[in-house]
């Protein structure tokens, strides 16, 4: 921990120096709400967000915050070992070949909907039909089952320091959860009179109380939006196997490592049964395996949890932007953001002006993150980028 801010009702203890002014005002926001557990937690990659930074972490009593999730719930990362010990330039050249042709990228979804057997099914054996806004996007989820989507998502063939390539995949719950966030926190906001909230509407921080039929309905619908995006990279991996088979054959596969952060989730925490919301922020409970991605042509991370308490058991969920995408567009400079990645010899996706909001300039420093966080995680592996697909 870098330092604790104490003027606010409760601490913000921050694993950073430094924040720009809006997130700080909207951790200060939380701070003083009046169903806040103990403290705030800022993450080293923290940003502005909607309502909450990205990079926090919330623990609340009693009530859900759905812009404390955000609208791409579930959004996470996965990771897997190879048995291969390198890839040439033409192999992985064929292997982005095989990706764009299985993977629909961007707001690309597949022509035919994937087999309903691959889709989640609802907690506690409930059908689908509970689930109001599921059940309505159901079916065009199946035809966006296994697509990446935009934004930061990304595909990356990466070699790690343990020797091995590795396949790592960063994507979300596609509409699906954008669908279930808006409705949720828009019936929030209607019903904020009834539910006695003190809340300033500027903040973006309309709550649901959890006893609530809407914040049980919310729960449900979020646990759905985790699993399909869940689901949603675990066959985007499938697919990305299957290249790699037809590319380097033969090819063994390891432990297939998932985490998500985006959500919400019942956690006992200094004593308190409490919801726990991380919006931008990893799990790391002591032993667990994380992922911690750095931005396009810089290294990411597995690490290993340690369970600190202060984090409410997190860590960072990448680098985090230093700044915004059009300001990314209009002041990198494109020449030389790619002559980064060419000197590297990385196969990377920054073709045009438009694509500088996703430029390693764009982010904030992952080996600074990754030091200011030493107390949450410890590195296992470090994974250098060879080829690179954004949505």
């Amino acid at each position: 921990m870098r330092r604790t801010i104490k003027s606010e009702k409760k601490p913000i203890k921050l694993w950073l120096e430094d924040m720009d002014s809006g997130a700080m005002e909207q951790a200060r926001n939380l701070a003083n709400l009046p169903f806040v557990h103990s403290h705030i937690a800022i993450m080293p990659d923290a940003h502005l967000g909607y309502g909450m930074p990205i990079g926090g972490v919330l623990a609340t009593e009693g009530v859900v915050i759905p812009n404390a999730v955000g609208v791409d719930i579930g959004c996470g990362m996965c990771a897997q070992q190879t048995s291969l010990h390198s890839l040439d330039s033409e192999q992985l050249k064929a292997l982005l070949a095989h990706i764009r042709k299985t993977i629909p990228l961007g707001f690309k979804h597949h022509k035919q909907a994937q087999d309903s057997r691959l889709m989640p099914r609802p907690k506690g054996g409930l059908p689908v039909d509970n689930l109001q806004i599921v059940s309505r996007q159901y079916e065009s989820g199946r035809s966006q089952l296994g697509t990446l989507g935009g934004g930061n998502h990304f595909i990356e063939i990466q070699k790690g320091s343990d020797g091995f390539i590795w396949i790592m995949i960063h994507s979300g719950s596609r509409n699906l959860g954008f669908q279930v966030a808006n409705f949720y926190n828009k019936l929030a906001n209607r019903l904020s009179g009834r539910f006695g909230s003190t809340v300033p509407k500027n903040w973006q921080l309309a709550f649901l109380p959890v006893e609530s039929k809407e914040g049980q309905q919310y729960l449900l619908e979020m646990e759905y939006c985790v699993d399909f995006a869940y689901a949603n990279r675990k066959l985007m991996m499938e697919r990305v196997k299957e290249g790699l088979l037809l590319v380097a054959p033969p090819v063994q596969f390891g432990q297939f490592v998932n985490i998500a952060h985006n959500y919400a989730s019942l956690e006992t925490h200094f004593h308190e049964d409490v919801l726990v919301h991380r919006k931008g922020a990893t799990r790391a409970r002591e032993g667990e395996i994380g992922i911690i991605p750095g931005s396009q042509g810089t290294p990411s991370y597995l690490v290993r949890g340690k369970g600190n308490r202060e984090s409410f058991q997190s860590c960072s969920h990448g680098a985090g932007r230093k700044m915004g995408r059009k300001q990314a567009q209009r002041s990198l400079d494109l020449h030389e953001e790619q002559k980064k990645l060419e000197d590297q010899g990385i196969l990377h996706a920054i073709r045009s002006r438009r694509d500088l909001d996703e430029a390693a300039g764009a982010y904030k420093d992952i080996d600074e993150v990754v030091e200011n966080q030493l107390d949450l995680v410890e590195v296992i592996v470090t994974l250098k980028p060879l080829a690179v697909i954004k949505g």
